[in-house]
């Protein structure tokens, strides 16, 4: 653990305020992990961390208590990722602080994690009655889990995916609901699904797998998770397209979805059954 990475308040004693505290958030430089999988200079992707929030609350000018949903987008071009439980904290702040509107709110959170994370952010706050329109998606493509494949090994590890693509020209979307990685610091388990689409020499589906399970005793972040499966999927089976797209599940009231991309620029906001 790096000195930066002690300084943080995953798995400490932590006391939730109520009230507004924008210097809760903690910020976390994305370029000190990136370095560590050889990305520098211009990235080699696009994209973007989408956030759902499930337990905003503030009151308004009259004392009463307001409730919504959130989403929240954060560019992967910002200098900094939000630490998630810091990101929890200052949600939690809100509750007993009025606001004048829900506007408000938004104008208020639109500002405090644009200055946190070093670049603009989306944030949207929804009412309850919208999420009657929403629905379960699938993730689009084959689904590799039903590979009879034997594992051995839990360790992560990037040559998995050495010769895994062949000659054959192909375009199609593979995704498993296997991924497993661990919290960087407190080695809570963080659970996902990921798709891979893309354009190029056809990836073996079994190298694949045994990739993506390889995650499940490492440690790092969802978003460098993410950046690390794009960077090893370029370098060993240098597609012409790539996209890679996780979706967590939720802790604390939050998921966090990285999307990484040589070709689109964003992706929707799909809610998958365990979200």
């Amino acid at each position: 653990m790096t000195d930066f990475e002690s300084r943080l308040p995953l798995g400490k004693a932590t006391q939730y305020l109520a009230e507004y505290d924008a210097a809760l958030l903690c910020p976390f430089p994305r370029q000190l992990k990136r370095d560590e999988i050889g990305v520098k200079g211009p990235l080699p992707f696009q994209g973007e961390d989408i956030w759902n929030g499930y337990e905003i609350s503030w009151l308004n000018l009259r004392g009463k208590p307001q409730v919504a949903m959130g989403e929240f987008r954060f560019s992967c071009n910002s200098h900094s990722l939000i630490e998630s439980k810091s990101f929890k904290l200052y949600l939690n702040s809100f509750n007993q602080t009025k606001f004048s509107s829900t506007e408000h709110v938004e104008e208020t959170m639109r500002r405090d994690l644009g200055a946190a994370c070093g670049a603009e952010v989306f944030v949207a706050l929804r009412p309850l009655s919208s999420a009657s329109s929403c629905v379960f998606a699938e993730l689009p493509g084959r689904c590799i889990d039903d590979l009879d494949i034997e594992v051995s090994s839990y360790d992560l590890c990037s040559t998995l995916l050495a010769g895994a693509a062949a000659p054959e020209l192909v375009e199609e979307e593979l995704h498993s609901h296997l991924l497993k990685s661990n919290c960087l610091v407190t080695n809570q388990p963080d659970w996902g699904s990921v798709l891979v689409r893309y354009r190029g020499g056809k990836i073996d589906p079994e190298a694949l797998l045994r990739y993506l399970i390889s995650f499940r005793e490492h440690n790092e972040f969802h978003e460098q998770c993410v950046e690390r499966i794009f960077v090893d999927l370029m370098r060993h089976c240098r597609p012409e397209k790539l996209s890679v797209y996780a979706r967590y599940t939720r802790r604390g009231g939050l998921d966090i979805n990285p999307f990484r991309s040589n070709f689109e620029q964003s992706i929707a906001n799909w809610r998958l059954a365990r979200q």
